[in-house]
């Protein structure tokens, strides 16, 4: 019979508890950790066994002891963490994303997290709340750390945080996933956010839609908009459908959309915003919502004016949602595939880790388009009918 593996010490578990407090940043170079007394409270065990655990440590080196005083958190000359030789930051990649509230980030967290750990690396992560100021002070932070390479979701903006284009230029392992900058050189991965979209506006067309509008939060200088917005208009072209920018709604604001992740409804505003976009514009037939806040909101919106969906009004959302096949109407929608883009990330930092010097890459991951219930055929009654039934068949070209 196998043998199975015996428990973990004691001290070797306290060690691992206050080792990754410090990699968290908990506590902070020079700052004191813990009591004996308070440690010993928490885990339920003798002060012997405490000792033995702060002793270990050290002995490496990532604590320090004052008499009288207590144990503080270590650093070497340059005032940084030190490396820790037999902890998990010698093979530590840092992930910084603006937040974790939905299922988008959350599968492209959970790629990142199962890739490294097929790759024998250990993540450290955390959240920006789409702020450039915390992205800059937790980026320098990470680096501090010493961790190998850094992948990391940019928060909104038309530009970069100076510590990202710094690491960049210095070489410095980085992935920017889901956007990037324009005229900025980086090695990138991300959904193929604008063919998703033209597949999204195809298949409406192809219901008979042809006046197809776009709904959004303000693009801010945010390629993944920028992109979506790209697709949708070469969907109309390629099929020969003026682009009309009346058809737009494009100045929505994306933390109050965003709270239907929160709140569980819509933004008032945002909301009265649809409504008088759809009223101004009463001959569209289908819409795209160009991410799951949006598209949520939208649907509420268009509840509330009794339009019905699909028969009065066709809607694909561009990202999908947790149980979305399980709503009252389960929408159409482009699968972002973000775990395969998670995982892509990882595997492109470890190549540029083991080869820092290779030319820099950007990596596209395919979309699904996934056919639910928001899409029909276009209603015979609506005003857009007359054009689409003058229309000659229409092929995907």
């Amino acid at each position: 019979m196998r043998k199975q593996p015996g428990r973990t010490p004691l001290y070797k578990q306290i060690r691992e508890y206050v080792l990754d407090n410090i990699i968290r940043m908990s506590w902070l170079p020079d700052e004191r950790i813990p009591s004996e007394n308070e440690l010993a409270a928490r885990f339920r065990v003798s002060r012997i066994t405490i000792k033995n655990a702060l002793s270990a440590l050290m002995e490496e080196g990532i604590i320090y002891r004052i008499q009288g005083k207590g144990s503080f958190v270590a650093k070497d000359k340059s005032g940084e963490v030190p490396v820790y030789s037999s902890s998990p930051s010698g093979r530590l990649v840092a992930y910084l994303m603006p937040r974790l509230d939905n299922r988008f980030t959350a599968r492209l967290l959970n790629g990142i997290e199962n890739q490294l750990a097929e790759e024998g690396y250990h993540l450290l992560f955390s959240e920006t709340g789409d702020s450039q100021e915390a992205e800059k002070e937790l980026m320098t932070r990470m680096v501090q750390l010493h961790v190998k390479g850094v992948i990391i979701y940019p928060s909104h903006g038309q530009t970069y945080n100076e510590e990202i284009l710094k690491l960049i230029l210095n070489g410095f392992p980085v992935v920017v996933v889901d956007r990037y900058l324009k005229g900025v050189e980086t090695n990138y991965v991300s959904s193929d956010h604008s063919e998703g979209a033209f597949d999204a506006c195809s298949h409406l067309i192809q219901l008979g839609h042809r006046r197809i509008g776009f709904v959004s939060t303000k693009p801010e200088g945010t390629t993944s908009i920028e992109d979506r917005l790209n697709g949708y208009e070469r969907g109309l072209f390629e099929y020969s459908i003026l682009i009309d920018r009346h058809m737009r709604l494009m100045n929505l604001d994306r933390k109050k959309v965003n709270m239907i992740y929160t709140e569980g409804m819509g933004d008032t505003d945002s909301k009265e915003q649809i409504k008088l976009f759809l009223r101004n514009n009463p001959d569209i037939t289908a819409l795209l919502a160009v991410n799951t806040a949006v598209g949520l909101t939208l649907m509420e919106a268009v509840k509330e004016m009794s339009i019905r969906i699909p028969e009065d009004l066709s809607v694909v959302f561009l990202d999908d949602y947790e149980l979305s096949s399980f709503t009252a109407i389960p929408p159409t929608c482009v699968s972002q595939e973000e775990y395969s883009v998670g995982r892509e990330a990882v595997k492109l930092l470890v190549s540029i880790m083991e080869n820092p010097r290779q030319k820099r890459r950007k990596v596209v991951v395919p979309t699904r388009l996934i056919v639910r219930a928001s899409t029909a055929p276009v209603n015979p009654c609506s005003t857009a009918s007359e054009e689409a039934s003058s229309a000659i068949k229409i092929e995907k070209a």
